[in-house]
Formats: structure tokens, sequence, C-alpha cells
């Protein structure tokens, strides 16, 4: 099915505004997945190359947000340069685990704080 997508337009954001950075502005991104239970918190800090839009972001917190464990992540975008992503999880999530969810999403991982 390569090169076949569908997408169901949801009205949330102007389908023609494009996304090529600049139009639009560029904020936090806090999402919360799993109801927090009693337990380890982790929080882990990661930054990522390659972001540049608000969809960039919600591909890596898709991604991220599938791992098992994963509570919640933040990004933190800095369009064109290195973003700040923040993973809370209630167990510890290998660097190699978390670099292959964001390459997945088109990114690269530069270092885990």
């Amino acid at each position: 099915m390569c090169g076949t997508s569908t997408t169901n337009d949801l009205g949330l954001t102007d389908k023609n505004s494009g996304c090529a950075c600049g139009g639009h502005s560029h904020e936090q991104s806090d999402v919360q997945v799993h109801d927090q239970t009693a337990g380890p918190v982790i929080r882990e800090h990661y930054q990522v190359n390659g972001m540049t839009c608000g969809h960039c972001v919600s591909s890596v917190t898709e991604v991220l947000s599938g791992l098992e464990g994963v509570q919640s992540v933040s990004v933190d975008l800095n369009a064109g340069g290195t973003s700040r992503v923040m993973v809370v999880s209630s167990k510890p999530i290998p660097a190699e685990t978390v670099r292959a969810a964001i390459s997945e999403a088109g990114y690269d991982l530069l270092t885990a704080d």
C-alpha cells in the first residue's frame, strides 16, 4: 500500500494551512496517555532532530505513547532544530526502544539527557 493513504478530516485544523513551518505557532504538547497509578514514576528526557511543526510533535507523541509503561509524553518543539521530549513512565524504557520508535516516526534521536 505504499503511496496510498486515507485521512479523515476532523476539522481540528485548517487543512489548507500547509506545514512548512512559519505559518502557525509552535507550542508545547502535553499528552496524558494512561491513568497514572501508584508506583514508580520515571522521567526521561531526549533530544530529537527533524521536527518542524505540530504534526511532527503528534507523530512522535503517538509512537512513544504506544510503548508499554508510558504514562505521558511532553514535547518542547524547536522547529528545525533540536526539540526536547520528556517521557514519563512506570518502568524504565531502554534507550534503543525509544530510538526505534522515534526513527519509525521519521525523526532522529540525538541523545538521552
